[in-house]
């Protein structure tokens, strides 16, 4: 309810969300037009097209052919209705899989709902609020799947394989992981060939939908890569270890500071755009680290556990890609919808290990609470900002 009065608020008021003049970067370096109208370039979302073809043209439907306030308030409320169902799937991931209490459960989930990622996705029309989704629900329903000690069927798999790595590529990787800890799976050949079979049809499926969306010129593909690769992976103005923990670690959980920038659309028109820097005080590094302490403390107890082993591999995807590779690190705070629901499991599962012990449990509590306080007074105050732009620029 609360993020669907923010998007109704946002989309009515203000043309942030959706102006024909703006491609790009806006806000937070999401680019929302370029979303909307083509799904996104192909290398990085090869599917993409398809479904923002739906999107535009239901929002379109609604607001009579218009790009009007009712057209960027069903943009908005289509973003809205995704994150509130990813977080359903992370409640349900803590109810059914963790076995927490509600107490701990309702604690997580309204800390995990004030990250700066679900606010700014809540009213965003763009490939990472749909991700979020179809990766938090493939999340919970592999993880059913393991405990159960059942493999994952092959329609599922292709379904995930071509939605997920559809909207962005790079997450196809994370749809094969759950395969690896299904039972018996390398002491029986023929759960291994099986496995390998379906994982082969995914990627047949994902291949030739991809090729046919490009008409099969796959030379485009690695050229476009290279290009995207060298614009997204050469920012020297910031020191990588600050990129790391002020937009990768803490962007997506944490507002940092703003900027205002001058910028155009390479067409005559200019606008001001707002994107994040990188932290000026030492209080949110302490908070990304004391977060980043809960995880690797829950990870390191929880090492033996297949679940466990699931997110964080899935979580070293994302690490490889944006923190090694350097791919998009400078805005690493707009992919949170890949991996941000991480934060919330991994910290169910630490509370999961200690759900004997009432001490540590109430440590725990009282550390989540702490950081909870911190995160709702900053994150509503750089809000108010982001609302002073609006006013200023976008009404």
């Amino acid at each position: 309810m609360t993020y669907g009065i923010l998007g109704w608020y946002i989309a009515l008021d203000y043309r942030i969300i959706y102006d024909e003049r703006i491609p790009w970067d806006a806000y937070f370096s999401f680019d929302n037009k370029a979303i909307v109208m083509t799904g996104g370039s192909f290398e990085r979302h090869p599917l993409s097209y398809y479904f923002f073809n739906w999107i535009r043209e239901i929002a379109l439907y609604l607001s009579d052919g218009k790009t009007n306030a009712v057209f960027r308030l069903a943009l908005a409320w289509m973003s809205n209705l995704m994150v509130s169902l990813s977080i359903l799937q992370v409640f349900k991931y803590l109810k059914n899989i963790i076995n927490l209490p509600n107490y701990i459960s309702l604690l997580l989930i309204i800390f995990f709902g004030i990250f700066s990622t679900n606010i700014l996705l809540s009213f965003t029309p763009e490939n990472f609020t749909y991700t979020f989704f179809l990766l938090t629900l493939f999340n919970h329903y592999t993880a059913s799947k393991i405990k159960a000690d059942k493999r994952i069927p092959a329609i599922p798999l292709v379904f995930a394989g071509v939605t997920i790595g559809g909207l962005t590529v790079t997450n196809i990787v994370k749809v094969f992981i759950p395969t690896l800890f299904e039972k018996d799976l390398f002491k029986n050949w023929r759960k291994l060939l099986n496995t390998a079979i379906r994982v082969i049809i995914t990627s047949i499926c994902f291949i030739l939908l991809y090729l046919n969306r490009i008409d099969f010129k796959y030379k485009t593909i690695f050229s476009k890569t290279s290009q995207q690769y060298e614009k997204f992976s050469n920012v020297k103005s910031t020191p990588t270890w600050d990129m790391i923990s002020s937009y990768f670690f803490g962007g997506n959980i944490l507002f940092s500071d703003f900027i205002i920038r001058n910028k155009h659309n390479m067409k005559g028109f200019h606008f001001k755009a707002i994107l994040m820097d990188v932290y000026s005080s030492w209080i949110p590094y302490i908070f990304i680290t004391i977060l980043l302490a809960l995880i690797s403390w829950s990870y390191y107890k929880n090492f033996k556990n297949k679940l466990v082993q699931m997110l964080m591999i899935s979580f070293f995807v994302d690490i490889i890609i944006h923190c090694f590779m350097k791919f998009g690190l400078h805005t690493a705070f707009i992919y949170g919808g890949h991996f941000v629901f991480v934060y919330p499991l991994l910290i169910g599962w630490l509370f999961f290990t200690y759900r004997s012990s009432a001490k540590i449990t109430s440590i725990l509590v009282t550390i989540t609470g702490i950081l909870f306080t911190y995160l709702v007074f900053n994150n509503y105050f750089r809000m108010t900002e982001f609302f002073w732009f609006l006013n200023q620029y976008y009404q």
